[in-house]
């Protein structure tokens, strides 16, 4: 049995038996359910789910907060504790081997009969990559995993806390309090205002693709679909599943307009699109007719290229943006283009910043001016001419003020005037 509170050996060894799984379910009312080890359906993870609808989260939400239950549910298992009865020592051990072991590697279904998939695998993780710079996934859980992780069983267990179905205490306990000198009421403590086992995540400039970059990206699609769907993405900054699931009736090519449900308040807004994103939309739709695609305002306006057609889905869009990226040797994400639209809006001058705002949805102001900085290749490329204007500049030799001989203040400084 695995000892939370022992040596770190012991939880770099542990290894999290893959028993239970996160079910997707065609139900509305029910998108995912959380199995646990013996098939059956975790009841205090559904009602969970349930809380989570309830505060309109989307079906994407549940499955991300189900991914770090599913994690959680698994570690218990192998300790042999019931969830009601985990304790501060069973967080806390769980907090250290997120932060010290090192995550499964997921080898791809194509390769699982290879001996040495797991080894390619392990061999690319967290390199830098040559083109973008970007660091794929590590082998171990970033700081960004662990604080989500951490974040989801602190209101999992805050959820059953206030509904008395779950331990008296939360296992997952806010930070510890921090003094400050007394105010005018005379408090003397505030609590931290994350959880005591959320670690720090770094602060990252938004990543864009550079416009060469980007040329060499587009270039390298093959057909009109994907074409219009790197202009969308690049001209109005939707997010991928916002573009791929429009309607036909959604186009206003004369207007410049797409129509897209947004993500989170799932409030249908039309976003102005660039003009030659609606010329390969026409020419990928003319193509697509004419192969035997489905017609119609109510139609999807994304299908796949071959029989029997079918609505394009975003594993589909994101495989056949990692073919591109195959071929220039890069790491770009769909996320990406979100993020290039992004800062190509806010970087004009005559765009006035809520004008990007309202464009990108961004509840908050101070999340579209995070796209005002300088990228990382503008940057270099500053840092490099003021190297070059260095080196061909001659230096400037200050003339002394009257009444001071230099041969004075040359003994004096030391250099010479």
């Amino acid at each position: 049995m695995l000892e939370t509170g022992g040596p770190s050996r012991d939880l770099i060894s542990f290894v999290l038996p893959q028993t239970g799984a996160l079910v997707e379910v065609a139900d509305p009312a029910q998108p995912y359910v959380l199995l646990d080890a013996a098939g059956a359906v975790v009841e205090p993870v559904s009602a969970f789910f349930a809380e989570l609808q309830a505060c309109s989260r989307p079906p994407s939400t549940i499955r991300s907060y189900g991914m770090d239950l599913l994690r959680w549910w698994r570690f218990l298992d192998a300790l042999g504790v019931d969830w009601r009865r985990a304790s501060r020592a069973e967080a806390r051990g769980f907090a250290r081997w997120m932060a010290i072991a090192p995550k499964p590697v997921r080898v791809h279904w194509r390769r699982r009969g290879e001996t040495n998939a797991r080894a390619t695998a392990s061999a690319s993780a967290g390199v830098p990559n040559a083109v973008t710079g970007r660091a794929g996934p590590g082998l171990m859980y970033a700081a960004a995993t662990r604080a989500h992780c951490e974040t989801v069983l602190r209101s999992f267990y805050d959820f059953h806390l206030d509904a008395g179905t779950g331990p008296i205490t939360n296992p997952f306990p806010v930070g510890r309090e921090r003094r400050r000198p007394p105010t005018a009421a005379g408090r003397l403590a505030r609590p931290s205002p994350g959880g005591r086992y959320r670690p720090s995540v770094p602060v990252r400039i938004p990543r864009r693709i550079p416009d060469p970059r980007f040329d060499e990206l587009f270039a390298a699609l093959r057909h009109h679909r994907d074409r219009a769907l790197l202009a969308f993405w690049v001209s109005n900054g939707a997010r991928a599943e916002e573009l791929l699931t429009c309607r036909q009736r959604d186009v206003l090519p004369g207007e410049q307009l797409l129509g897209v449900v947004r993500k989170g308040t799932r409030a249908y807004q039309q976003v102005p699109s660039s003009a030659d994103a609606f010329v390969w939309l026409r020419l990928y739709q003319e193509e697509a007719w004419r192969a035997g695609v489905p017609r119609g305002p109510g139609r999807w306006l994304w299908w796949t290229l071959r029989p029997p057609f079918r609505p394009l889905t975003y594993h589909a869009a994101r495989a056949m943006f990692g073919r591109a990226n195959r071929l220039l040797g890069s790491n770009w994400t769909l996320h990406d283009l979100r993020k290039t639209a992004a800062y190509r809006m806010a970087r004009d001058p005559k765009l006035a910043l809520t004008d990007v705002q309202w464009v990108l949805r961004h509840a908050h102001l101070s999340t579209t001016q995070i796209y005002l900085p300088a990228g990382r290749d503008e940057i270099v490329d500053a840092v490099r001419a003021h190297h070059e204007r260095q080196r061909h500049e001659a230096p400037v030799h200050a003339v002394p003020a009257a009444g001071y001989r230099p041969e004075v203040l040359d003994e004096l400084f030391g250099r010479a005037w």
